[in-house]
């Protein structure tokens, strides 16, 4: 059965060599002592990997089941749920007045990855429940925040998105679900929603589903989209339950892989909502909630690649197979073992550097958006609402690719299930598609986040970059060339992609948006080789001060500079697409496919 080992040592690193968590003054973070986020991080890593990896393979072989309009979880997820919340882990970062602990988001997030890791499928059901109470915090009246929010951030009730339709999907100007405003202030909700993860389940007492609908006889189009609060089961004034609600689940989806969350078609039949915020205002309200889950996605593409690195790792390592070719490796043995030869030595830096970097990358995000929220710092949220579609987008491909990769080590074994190797395959392909498909994501980078603000923001991460070359080079000749020089190249790269952009998509969008999923990809690229530059400095200034722990910091260096040259040249290929045109893209008639 595959292991999961919590990356705590590097989670470490990274907020306190690296981002210098402490040394910012963000509200909060002087709090963030290393002994305290050490002892948090400890704490999550034992409950993910002694409670809920267990739970993974069970999760994925049993999968959920319908019985009479009540879907039952897999064995020992209720059990595991129980303790989650008696930990107080769904609400580590959430508001003290709702009965969270106020944490600061980037120690949420630094959690949620060994959650997501251990079983996805599992921290889901918390996971939507964080972004509806989110939503609801950002959106929702005093007395909706009062009536939701202690039950949410607990967990006791946990909560749910519905957007997609079966007929609309990214288009959710094309959605049918009516609300009908009522006498009492309130409205009947009718329609049908697909794809709702965590939908029905037996693991908590109330489902809160924010739903997306349209109020009869407002604008047509996405214009007209409000969005509600819908319980399955009403609340009474005094806080207790009240009657069920008019919502039911119709199916759940027999899917490719997260079996153990329960995705369902959910019936909406004059149930009773509570609208979040203005009319026809929805979308607004949604998006708060969307733009937390593509961060949260794009950290499941980080969590299953790591996770299906460790056992590749593990097996490459133990599995005897052939001769190292320039001399025995183990002469006591029939063969060397796998670890020894360089193309799977190839794999595995992907793999690790890939990790290793977007972990970094997610970090410093989540950093800005606690400058954002509790700074109120415009620029640090143009630049995290910029980056959020790579996060996404590319954590999700580049994450899909490398379960792929470690799943290929095994050879054979990879592909039978009992190595359980292609669940993490299966789980990770979900995180390409949900939350928007990646192309959607690569088409709002280009088509939107580029010019927001006049493009204040991509030329301020531009200028973020050259600034960190500028401030770090001439001090080391070796840093220079293995990190600085390379960074500077990619970056010169993704320049030279936006300003044909510029040139040439006003006169031809096609030109434009044919090239905005190699941008998409190109501007991750440029993200893990700014973070790699900023851990190959950390590493080198703790060499150079005596750390306790060389062989940490060679490592890292040595990862780093595998990605500087190895992963991060692939800028100049994205280029070379971007500046071929939409021409040839576009060639074919539709007939002609």
């Amino acid at each position: 059965m595959p292991s999961y080992t919590p990356p705590t040592k590097d989670m470490q690193f990274i907020l306190h060599d690296v981002l210098n968590v402490t040394g910012s003054d963000i509200p909060g973070y002087d709090e963030l002592e290393a002994d305290f986020t050490s002892a948090i991080l400890e704490e999550a890593g034992k409950l993910t990997s002694e409670v809920l990896a267990p739970l993974n393979v069970t999760g994925d072989k049993e999968g959920c089941r319908l019985e009479n309009g009540v879907v039952y979880t897999p064995t020992g997820f209720k059990d595991a749920f129980e303790q989650v919340k008696e930990g107080g882990w769904p609400g580590l970062d959430m508001p003290e007045e709702f009965g969270g602990q106020n944490m600061p988001y980037v120690i949420g997030t630094a959690v949620g990855e060994m959650f997501s890791s251990a079983n996805m499928a599992f921290t889901m059901y918390q996971g939507l429940t964080h972004g509806a109470a989110s939503a609801i915090l950002a959106h929702g009246s005093q007395e909706q925040k009062e009536t939701y929010l202690p039950k949410m951030v607990s967990c006791e009730w946990t909560g749910t998105m519905n957007l997609t339709e079966p007929h609309c999907g990214t288009d959710l100007g094309l959605m049918r679900t009516k609300a009908e405003p009522q006498d009492d202030g309130t409205f009947k909700i009718s329609g049908q929603k697909i794809f709702i993860s965590a939908g029905e389940h037996d693991m908590a007492d109330n489902i809160i589903h924010l739903v997306l609908a349209k109020i009869n006889g407002g604008p047509e189009g996405i214009k007209g989209v409000s969005l509600f609060i819908v319980p399955k089961f009403l609340v009474n004034e005094d806080g207790s339950l009240g009657a069920r609600n008019g919502v039911a689940v119709g199916n759940i989806e027999e899917k490719m892989g997260i079996h153990g969350n329960s995705t369902c078609v959910m019936n909406y039949d004059d149930a009773v909502g509570y609208l979040i915020g203005e009319e026809h205002k929805g979308m607004r309200a949604m998006f708060t909630m969307m733009n937390e889950a593509r961060l949260g996605v794009g950290m499941q593409g980080l969590s299953q690649a790591e996770v299906a690195y460790q056992n590749a790792l593990d097996y490459a390592k133990d599995r005897l197979q052939g001769r190292d070719v320039t001399g025995v490796k183990n002469p006591d043995g029939p063969a060397d073992p796998l670890i020894v030869h360089p193309d799977i030595r190839r794999s595995l830096m992907d793999q690790k550097s890939f990790a290793e970097g977007a972990r970094a990358f997610i970090l410093w995000g989540a950093t800005m958006i606690d400058a954002a929220h509790r700074s109120g710092d415009k620029d640090a949220d143009g630049i995290v609402s910029l980056l959020t579609p790579i996060i996404k987008g590319f954590l999700t491909d580049v994450g899909y690719d490398n379960t792929i990769k470690a799943q290929q080590v095994y050879g054979g074994h990879g592909y039978i299930e009992e190595w359980g190797m292609s669940q993490y395959t299966r789980d990770a392909r979900i995180a390409m598609i949900y939350e928007g498909a990646n192309g959607v994501q690569a088409l709002d980078l280009v088509g939107r986040k580029l010019a927001q603000d006049g493009g204040k923001h991509v030329m301020a991460f531009f200028e973020l970059v050259k600034t960190f070359i500028k401030e770090n080079a001439g001090q080391d000749e070796a840093y220079d060339a293995e990190f600085l020089e390379p960074l500077k190249a990619a970056s010169k790269d993704l320049q030279a992609a936006g300003m044909y952009f510029m040139q040439n998509g006003m006169s031809n969008p096609n030109h434009a948006l044919s090239g905005s999923y190699d941008f998409m990809h190109m501007f991750g690229h440029v993200c893990l080789g700014l973070m790699w530059a900023r851990m190959g400095k950390a590493s080198r200034a703790a060499l150079a001060n005596g750390t306790s722990d060389p062989d940490f910091h060679e490592t890292k260096l040595a990862t780093g500079r595998y990605y500087m040259a190895r992963q991060l040249p692939a800028t100049a290929l994205h280029l070379t697409r971007i500046q071929s045109g939409g021409d040839t893209v576009m060639a074919l008639d539709a007939a002609n496919f």
